[in-house]
Protein backbone atom coordinates (compact mmCIF):
# COMPACT_ATOMS: atom_id res chain seq x y z
CA UNK A 1 0.00 0.00 0.00
CA UNK A 2 1.26 3.54 -1.28
CA UNK A 3 1.11 6.60 0.86
CA UNK A 4 0.81 9.98 -0.95
CA UNK A 5 3.28 12.21 0.87
CA UNK A 6 1.35 15.95 1.13
CA UNK A 7 3.31 19.09 1.70
CA UNK A 8 3.29 21.18 4.23
CA UNK A 9 4.79 23.98 2.63
CA UNK A 10 1.74 26.88 3.00
CA UNK A 11 0.22 28.45 0.28
CA UNK A 12 1.16 31.91 -0.25
CA UNK A 13 -2.16 34.26 -1.13
CA UNK A 14 -1.02 37.76 -2.60
CA UNK A 15 -3.02 40.64 -0.51
CA UNK A 16 -4.69 42.27 -2.80
CA UNK A 17 -3.38 45.88 -3.74
CA UNK A 18 -5.08 49.00 -2.28
CA UNK A 19 -5.87 50.93 -5.18
CA UNK A 20 -5.40 54.37 -3.43
CA UNK A 21 -1.55 53.80 -2.63
CA UNK A 22 -0.10 52.19 -5.73
CA UNK A 23 0.66 54.69 -8.15
CA UNK A 24 -1.47 54.24 -10.87
CA UNK A 25 -4.45 54.44 -8.48
CA UNK A 26 -2.70 57.51 -7.39
CA UNK A 27 -3.27 58.83 -11.07
CA UNK A 28 -6.31 57.64 -12.19
CA UNK A 29 -7.63 59.79 -9.02
CA UNK A 30 -5.95 62.52 -10.51
CA UNK A 31 -7.03 62.37 -13.90
CA UNK A 32 -10.83 62.08 -12.71
CA UNK A 33 -10.72 65.36 -10.03
CA UNK A 34 -8.58 66.32 -12.76
CA UNK A 35 -11.52 66.26 -15.36
CA UNK A 36 -13.76 67.38 -13.16
CA UNK A 37 -11.71 70.65 -12.43
CA UNK A 38 -11.51 71.33 -16.01
CA UNK A 39 -14.92 71.11 -16.49
CA UNK A 40 -15.61 73.24 -13.48
CA UNK A 41 -13.01 75.85 -15.02
CA UNK A 42 -14.59 75.90 -18.46
CA UNK A 43 -18.01 76.83 -17.00
CA UNK A 44 -16.97 79.46 -15.04
CA UNK A 45 -14.52 80.91 -17.88
CA UNK A 46 -17.57 80.92 -19.79
CA UNK A 47 -19.71 82.94 -16.78
CA UNK A 48 -17.06 85.23 -16.81
CA UNK A 49 -16.75 86.18 -20.18
CA UNK A 50 -20.37 87.64 -19.82
CA UNK A 51 -18.41 90.88 -19.00
CA UNK A 52 -18.13 91.57 -22.67
CA UNK A 53 -21.82 91.53 -23.15
CA UNK A 54 -22.29 94.44 -20.53
CA UNK A 55 -23.47 95.69 -16.77
CA UNK A 56 -26.65 94.43 -17.21
CA UNK A 57 -25.90 90.66 -18.57
CA UNK A 58 -23.26 90.02 -16.20
CA UNK A 59 -25.21 91.61 -13.25
CA UNK A 60 -28.28 89.29 -13.97
CA UNK A 61 -26.30 86.29 -14.50
CA UNK A 62 -24.44 86.99 -10.93
CA UNK A 63 -27.99 87.31 -9.44
CA UNK A 64 -29.35 83.94 -10.88
CA UNK A 65 -26.57 82.83 -9.19
CA UNK A 66 -27.12 83.75 -5.84
CA UNK A 67 -31.13 82.69 -6.28
CA UNK A 68 -29.13 79.36 -6.78
CA UNK A 69 -26.84 79.84 -3.29
CA UNK A 70 -28.02 76.59 -1.75
CA UNK A 71 -26.94 74.22 -5.27
CA UNK A 72 -23.62 76.59 -5.43
CA UNK A 73 -22.68 76.17 -2.21
CA UNK A 74 -23.44 72.10 -2.69
CA UNK A 75 -20.88 72.74 -5.57
CA UNK A 76 -18.60 75.30 -3.78
CA UNK A 77 -18.17 72.13 -1.45
CA UNK A 78 -17.74 69.44 -3.84
CA UNK A 79 -14.84 70.98 -5.90
CA UNK A 80 -13.01 72.46 -2.31
CA UNK A 81 -13.28 68.32 -1.96
CA UNK A 82 -12.62 67.67 -5.32
CA UNK A 83 -9.19 69.79 -5.34
CA UNK A 84 -8.13 68.79 -2.14
CA UNK A 85 -7.87 65.46 -3.53
CA UNK A 86 -5.69 66.52 -6.42
CA UNK A 87 -3.38 68.43 -4.76
CA UNK A 88 -3.08 65.69 -1.98
CA UNK A 89 -2.79 62.92 -4.74
CA UNK A 90 -0.19 65.03 -6.87
CA UNK A 91 2.33 65.98 -3.68
CA UNK A 92 1.82 62.11 -2.67
CA UNK A 93 3.13 61.00 -6.15
CA UNK A 94 5.96 63.86 -6.37
CA UNK A 95 7.14 62.72 -3.27
CA UNK A 96 7.10 59.19 -4.20
CA UNK A 97 8.76 59.91 -7.26
CA UNK A 98 11.43 62.01 -5.53
CA UNK A 99 11.82 58.70 -2.69
CA UNK A 100 12.31 56.28 -5.92
CA UNK A 101 15.33 58.25 -7.13
CA UNK A 102 16.83 60.09 -4.24
CA UNK A 103 20.01 60.68 -6.25
CA UNK A 104 19.77 62.72 -9.02
CA UNK A 105 21.28 61.54 -12.54
CA UNK A 106 24.83 63.32 -13.45
CA UNK A 107 22.87 64.17 -16.66
CA UNK A 108 18.81 63.65 -16.34
CA UNK A 109 17.08 62.77 -19.20
CA UNK A 110 14.44 64.86 -20.28
CA UNK A 111 13.63 63.96 -23.72
CA UNK A 112 9.91 62.08 -22.77
CA UNK A 113 9.69 64.66 -19.71
CA UNK A 114 8.78 67.85 -21.24
CA UNK A 115 9.17 70.92 -18.99
CA UNK A 116 5.18 71.53 -18.63
CA UNK A 117 5.17 68.01 -16.63
CA UNK A 118 8.47 68.39 -14.39
CA UNK A 119 6.43 71.60 -13.00
CA UNK A 120 3.10 70.19 -12.58
CA UNK A 121 3.98 70.08 -8.44
CA UNK A 122 4.92 73.47 -8.76
CA UNK A 123 2.02 75.38 -11.47
CA UNK A 124 -0.41 73.26 -9.49
CA UNK A 125 0.69 74.60 -5.97
CA UNK A 126 0.83 78.08 -6.98
CA UNK A 127 -2.48 78.11 -8.44
CA UNK A 128 -4.06 76.64 -5.36
CA UNK A 129 -2.36 79.81 -3.41
CA UNK A 130 -4.04 81.95 -6.41
CA UNK A 131 -7.70 80.08 -5.74
CA UNK A 132 -7.19 81.13 -2.19
CA UNK A 133 -6.77 84.85 -2.64
CA UNK A 134 -9.07 85.01 -5.58
CA UNK A 135 -11.84 83.72 -3.88
CA UNK A 136 -10.87 86.51 -1.24
CA UNK A 137 -11.23 88.91 -3.45
CA UNK A 138 -14.01 88.49 -5.80
CA UNK A 139 -15.88 85.36 -3.90
CA UNK A 140 -15.89 86.63 -0.19
CA UNK A 141 -14.81 90.43 -0.59
CA UNK A 142 -12.74 90.23 2.46
CA UNK A 143 -9.58 91.53 0.36
CA UNK A 144 -11.81 94.75 -0.61
CA UNK A 145 -14.54 95.19 1.26
CA UNK A 146 -15.54 98.47 -0.84
CA UNK A 147 -17.36 96.08 -3.20
CA UNK A 148 -19.90 94.83 -1.09
CA UNK A 149 -21.52 98.55 -1.83
CA UNK A 150 -21.24 98.38 -5.48
CA UNK A 151 -25.02 98.23 -6.52
CA UNK A 152 -26.42 99.12 -10.55
CA UNK A 153 -29.63 101.24 -11.28
CA UNK A 154 -31.95 97.84 -10.13
CA UNK A 155 -30.80 97.50 -6.75
CA UNK A 156 -28.43 94.60 -7.82
CA UNK A 157 -24.72 94.14 -6.48
CA UNK A 158 -22.73 95.33 -9.36
CA UNK A 159 -20.43 92.62 -10.27
CA UNK A 160 -19.51 94.06 -13.24
CA UNK A 161 -17.92 96.76 -11.81
CA UNK A 162 -16.54 94.86 -9.37
CA UNK A 163 -14.45 93.04 -11.48
CA UNK A 164 -13.53 96.26 -13.59
CA UNK A 165 -12.04 97.91 -10.55
CA UNK A 166 -10.16 95.28 -9.58
CA UNK A 167 -8.65 94.64 -12.47
CA UNK A 168 -7.72 98.50 -12.82
CA UNK A 169 -5.08 97.57 -10.64
CA UNK A 170 -2.11 96.75 -12.31
CA UNK A 171 -1.05 94.79 -9.95
CA UNK A 172 -3.81 92.58 -9.34
CA UNK A 173 -4.45 92.42 -13.13
CA UNK A 174 -0.75 90.91 -13.99
CA UNK A 175 -0.83 88.07 -10.52
CA UNK A 176 -3.82 87.19 -12.61
CA UNK A 177 -2.25 86.95 -16.02
CA UNK A 178 0.54 85.23 -14.90
CA UNK A 179 -2.03 82.72 -12.63
CA UNK A 180 -3.99 82.14 -15.75
CA UNK A 181 -0.60 81.17 -17.41
CA UNK A 182 0.10 78.54 -15.01
CA UNK A 183 -3.08 77.42 -15.16
CA UNK A 184 -2.64 77.16 -19.11
CA UNK A 185 1.13 75.41 -18.48
CA UNK A 186 -0.33 73.10 -16.22
CA UNK A 187 -3.61 72.17 -18.30
CA UNK A 188 -1.51 71.95 -21.90
CA UNK A 189 0.82 68.33 -19.64
CA UNK A 190 -2.60 67.73 -17.90
CA UNK A 191 -4.80 66.56 -20.63
CA UNK A 192 -2.45 64.72 -22.71
CA UNK A 193 -1.58 62.96 -18.82
CA UNK A 194 -5.49 62.25 -18.11
CA UNK A 195 -5.77 60.65 -21.89
CA UNK A 196 -2.57 58.27 -21.37
CA UNK A 197 -4.28 57.99 -17.85
CA UNK A 198 -7.15 56.46 -20.05
CA UNK A 199 -4.94 54.20 -22.10
CA UNK A 200 -4.76 56.88 -25.32
CA UNK A 201 -1.14 56.42 -24.90
CA UNK A 202 0.09 54.49 -28.48
CA UNK A 203 2.98 56.20 -30.32
CA UNK A 204 0.71 56.99 -33.33
CA UNK A 205 -1.87 59.27 -31.35
CA UNK A 206 1.08 61.01 -29.21
CA UNK A 207 1.00 63.96 -31.71
CA UNK A 208 -2.57 64.27 -31.72
CA UNK A 209 -2.55 64.19 -27.93
CA UNK A 210 -0.02 67.02 -27.30
CA UNK A 211 -1.86 69.44 -29.79
CA UNK A 212 -5.12 68.92 -28.19
CA UNK A 213 -3.77 69.90 -24.80
CA UNK A 214 -2.08 72.76 -26.33
CA UNK A 215 -4.97 74.26 -27.99
CA UNK A 216 -6.95 73.53 -25.00
CA UNK A 217 -4.85 75.54 -22.84
CA UNK A 218 -4.20 78.21 -25.34
CA UNK A 219 -7.70 78.97 -25.53
CA UNK A 220 -8.12 78.41 -21.44
CA UNK A 221 -5.71 81.07 -21.47
CA UNK A 222 -6.95 83.84 -24.27
CA UNK A 223 -10.75 83.49 -22.47
CA UNK A 224 -9.54 84.35 -18.89
CA UNK A 225 -6.91 86.77 -19.31
CA UNK A 226 -8.97 88.59 -22.12
CA UNK A 227 -10.61 89.82 -19.28
CA UNK A 228 -7.72 91.91 -17.27
CA UNK A 229 -6.58 92.89 -20.66
CA UNK A 230 -9.62 94.05 -21.57
CA UNK A 231 -9.86 96.12 -18.72
CA UNK A 232 -6.31 97.87 -18.79
CA UNK A 233 -6.68 98.09 -22.52
CA UNK A 234 -9.94 100.60 -21.51
CA UNK A 235 -11.76 98.23 -23.49
CA UNK A 236 -14.07 96.95 -20.91
CA UNK A 237 -15.10 100.31 -18.91
CA UNK A 238 -17.20 101.42 -15.88
CA UNK A 239 -21.00 102.34 -16.86
CA UNK A 240 -20.84 105.64 -18.61
CA UNK A 241 -17.48 105.09 -19.54
CA UNK A 242 -15.83 105.94 -16.28
CA UNK A 243 -12.38 104.82 -14.62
Amino acid sequence: MSSTQVSSTPVQVAAPSNTLTTSIGRKVFMAITGFLLFGWLVGHMIGNLQIFLGQDKLNAYALTLKHLASVIWIVRIVMLAVISIHVFYGITLWLRNRASRPVKYVKEATVQATLASRTMIWTGLGLFLFIVYHLLHYTFIVTNPQYADLHDSLGRHDVYSMVILGFQNYLISIVYIVAMFCLSYHLSHALASFLQTLGWNKTEVQPLIKKIGYTVATLMFLGFSSIPIAVLLGIVTLPGGGH
